[in-house]
């Protein structure tokens, strides 16, 4: 009966710190503070575009898109200051990328957007010459494509993850409390 009492009491309070804590150092660094600004406004694919990041405490960072060919390296004084830094975009990309900053030894998802624009238009309507009947379906592909989310999980995820954690460490305490009954 102690260890069952124990068990319940351990799970709860699993519980109640896996809802508390993440939450709350989340909404300290999720508040819309750090804030990346992209220039130029609309770029092109394969060209360099600057990363400008305001609400970073800190003299160093990283700027990450699924837009860029590698993360930016952002440097500046912190604080009040912009940090600043350079990517390249890669090629064969159109539309909206949200930009994720790491700062201060947080992430702070979409604290930016980077909008690209190809060089060569496709056509509005694909070209039937050929392709055996697949025309139709490159249309679609780059519609899908267009409109890809490339964050990572967040604080929901985490939240989740660590609930179903807590419940399972209370099954298998329960469990083992049945295994010791019936011996």
């Amino acid at each position: 009966m102690c260890i069952r009492s124990l068990a319940l009491r351990g799970a709860g309070a699993a519980v109640v710190l896996a809802l508390a804590l993440p939450v709350g150092g989340a909404r300290a660094h999720e508040d819309g503070a750090v804030q990346a600004e992209v220039t130029p406004a609309d770029a092109q694919a394969g060209a360099t575009v600057e990363v400008r990041v305001s609400g970073c405490e800190g003299s160093s960072g990283t700027a990450g898109s699924g837009a860029f060919e590698g993360d930016a390296k952002l440097t500046g004084r912190g604080g009040k200051d912009a940090l600043h830094g350079n990517a390249e975009i890669r090629g064969g990309l159109s539309g909206s990328y949200d930009v994720t900053v790491i700062c201060d030894g947080h992430p702070h998802q979409g604290a930016g957007t980077v909008r690209i624009n190809q060089r060569n238009p496709e056509p509005a309507a694909p070209v039937r010459a050929g392709g055996g009947g697949t025309a139709h379906l490159t249309s679609t592909v780059s519609a899908e494509a267009d409109g890809a989310d490339e964050a990572g999980p967040g604080t929901r995820h985490a939240v989740i993850g660590l609930i179903l954690a807590g419940v399972a460490a209370v099954a298998v305490a329960f469990r083992s409390v049945r295994r010791r009954r019936s011996e």
